[in-house]
């Protein structure tokens, strides 16, 4: 793909270079990210990252980098390139006429009469990092030199010289190992051909990464260069590097890259791409713990909410894996204990699990199985908001939920300045409140439907659930103002717009009236929707920042005042499709063909945590963000491969306020024609491979056919 790629121009240019970002992770949770001239600009930066769960868990960086040159004729091209302050040194980019990313990060070099490429890949299933270096044309043989930085240190931390490192190394078959401190693991570097390791430590002191000064963070640290590896490569041919915290057999590493890489698709359109960003965030630990890493580098793995948000995108809308759906969840459910059942600072958070399940329930159709799995844990879950059961927040007598910790966000808007939150929101919350309203409604559904015929959770919570619907409507909506207010305090009341009062509208159960929902879209369309995403406040509010840029302070300031969130569009087209049908589904398009024109940004075929509110939105934050991503997994689902429709443009009104709104139909169809399936998603998928909708009559044949095969 065109945006996959990048010219000589284009590269050797630092200030257009040193902002596009590589990032390939596995499943073990290790990663390879930095810049597609291979400069590090963030302490995050580095050719290989591993969890280490001796070390109090998180991510720990163990090879910054590899510095490469070529000898030829005595004369030796450095190709490496790292800043130091303000001078980079060596200057390496400049010789690279290529980056290409589809399927994995291939770098172009050009030397004089030299062509040699270098191309990037993690091992799915081990902490190891391989680079294939392939001499592809010179005048004869030459001698390649590779000069590894170690760090040896947390991501989040920078490292400098120090008697306690060891730099000693240990030999290994085809390379040598090093373990720099206690309690990490070894870092074994070895070659698929014959290398001559010359042993010469020396600290390279005050590396900078240009984007931690940018941002106002410390920005230098001290690397160690053990030593060199030698060998000589003839025109035509490759050699495999490996970094790897296990010692393997150097003879298998040039098979083992070439396996892999077979197994690797080509990306050829946008949803290839989303399904491949999507494989970035799953960590499977063993046969029956699995995690969902929230973004790189340098969010968390296995938070709560981001975990709950993301799951069906990243699973069943990006490879319909039910089994790998339960496994993230059931590990999730078993860690997070705490929150889930006791306290939270993102009260909402444990309520969210109902969506989710709501979500599993439309794309498997198994009902009942799941709600026997997973029943006790939504009904502890609504249990723990009764009276005096949370500290952070608290059932009052008209049903609702009211939040309020003094000094603490409570909610998933929860950036600080000073040490002080700048969205508080205490009170009653509209998310809280609306997804509150959603469990109680579902439990007692599913509970009256599978439970006992006595059920006490039943008699205990059903009056709970009718105050809140007699409550929720009159304490949030303001018929003067035509929207619902995000939150209600004890103090004057807030009329900020936010995008909280979309949930109101998009969960299955609403608490809210038709005509109420219809001026709530109104008023999220004027002053919400961007081609980024919803703006976290409405540009009309007089503390809105439409740019993520500037110090710390000034970013935090942002970061809920303005930003534009993906995750965000993903229930406000359901919303939109459920009340126009399949009319909306050219705005749909164009809102989701926005992302084109930023994926050769920030992450190079990622898709980033947000976006300035202020056109031209450029993206910001984690350059991979879990939530973004299964948020536009979960458009394309309905855009590019089955449109999930509730309303029919016969009876809209009607197909929008049909029983607990569950789906009526699933299509598929392109601009110019829709075709009716009844099969659901992975039969669509089929047909839509095989027609591609460019034939009108093929798409129709094609679904009778399908229709046939599968009724």
């Amino acid at each position: 793909m065109a945006f996959l790629k990048f010219n000589k121009s284009e590269l050797v240019n630092l200030e257009y270079s040193l902002k596009r970002e590589l990032i390939v992770a596995n499943e073990t949770g290790a990663y390879c990210n930095t810049s597609i001239v291979t400069c590090n600009t963030r302490r995050y930066h580095g050719l290989l990252a591993v969890p280490v769960a001796g070390l109090g868990g998180g991510k720990y960086m163990l090879l910054s980098s590899l510095d490469e040159s070529i000898v030829l004729g005595g004369k030796q091209f450095n190709l490496g390139i790292h800043c130091y302050g303000d001078t980079y040194e060596p200057r390496g980019h400049k010789y690279i006429i290529d980056f290409d990313a589809n399927p994995v990060p291939v770098v172009t070099y050009k030397v004089g009469g030299i062509i040699f490429t270098k191309t990037i890949m993690m091992v799915p299933d081990n902490d190891q990092v391989l680079i294939k270096y392939e001499l592809v044309q010179a005048p004869s043989k030459v001698n390649l030199v590779l000069k590894p930085f170690l760090a040896f240190r947390s991501i989040h931390s920078l490292t400098n010289q120090n008697p306690e490192a060891y730099t000693g190394y240990d030999e290994v078959d085809g390379g040598v190992s090093f373990r720099l401190y206690d309690g990490f693991p070894d870092l074994n570097l070895q070659t698929s051909a014959k290398a001559t390791y010359k042993h010469q430590p020396y600290w390279y002191s005050g590396v900078t990464y240009s984007d931690e000064y940018r941002r106002g963070f410390d920005c230098r640290e001290d690397l160690l260069v053990p030593g060199a590896f030698t060998l000589e490569m003839k025109p035509g041919e490759s050699v495999v590097f490996s970094a790897s915290c296990n010692e393997i057999n150097p003879k298998g590493l040039k098979r083992k890259f070439t396996d892999i890489l077979k197994k690797t698709p080509e990306i050829e359109d946008y949803v290839d791409l989303l399904r491949h960003n999507a494989d970035l965030f799953k960590i499977h630990q063993s046969e029956r713990r699995a995690q969902i890493n929230a973004g790189f580098s340098w969010l968390e793995t296995g938070l709560l909410r981001e975990t709950i948000v993301s799951l069906p995108g990243l699973t069943l809308f990006a490879n319909g894996d039910c089994d790998e759906f339960e496994k993230i969840l059931d590990t999730l459910i078993s860690d997070e204990q705490e929150r889930l059942y006791r306290r939270t600072t993102q009260v909402e958070a444990p309520l969210r699990l109902t969506e989710t399940l709501q979500q599993y329930i439309r794309f498997s159709g198994k009902e009942k199985q799941i709600w026997k799995k997973y029943s006790e844990v939504l009904k502890g879950i609504i249990e723990s908001y009764a009276p005096g059961q949370r500290r952070e927040v608290t059932m009052h007598p008209n049903g609702l939920l009211w939040a309020q910790m003094d000094g603490v966000a409570l909610s998933w808007m929860n950036a600080y300045v000073h040490g002080r939150p700048v969205t508080e929101r205490a009170g009653y919350q509209i998310e809280t409140n609306a997804f509150w309203y959603n469990a109680l409604c579902f439990a007692i559904d599913m509970e009256n439907k599978y439970g006992p015929k006595s059920s006490q959770f039943v008699a205990k919570w059903t009056p709970v659930r009718d105050l809140v619907k007699q409550n929720f409507q009159p304490t949030f909506w303001r018929p003067e103002w035509g929207y619902l207010v995000d939150y209600v305090g004890n103090g004057p009341q807030d009329q900020a717009v936010r995008p909280n009062i979309l949930f109101p509208v998009y969960l299955e159960y609403s608490p809210i009236d038709d005509e109420v929902a219809s001026e709530v879209m109104m008023t999220i369309n004027a002053e919400l929707v961007t081609k980024r995403g919803l703006r976290s406040l409405s540009p009309r509010n007089e503390a809105y920042r439409g740019v993520y840029e500037g110090s710390q302070i000034d970013r935090d300031l942002a970061y809920h005042q303005g930003c534009a969130f993906p995750q965000l569009l993903a229930p406000y087209i359901d919303v939109c499709f459920r009340m126009m049908g399949s009319t909306f589904y050219g705005r749909a398009k164009y809102l989701v063909e926005g992302f084109f024109e930023d994926i050769s940004k920030h992450g190079v075929g990622a898709f980033s945590e947000l976006y300035d509110g202020d056109p031209p939105h450029e993206p910001h934050g984690a350059i991979a963000s879990a939530t973004s991503t299964a948020a536009l997994l979960h458009i394309a689902c309905s855009v590019y491969k089955c449109l999930n429709v509730e309303a029919c443009n016969s009876n809209r009104k009607q197909a929008y306020r049909c029983e607990n709104r569950k789906t009526a139909t699933y299509i598929v169809g392109d601009d110019k024609t829709l075709v009716a399936l009844f099969v659901g998603c992975d039969a669509c998928r089929t047909f839509h491979s095989i027609g591609n909708c460019n034939n009108n009559l093929a798409c129709s044949l094609f679904a009778t056919l399908l229709l046939a095969l599968f009724l």
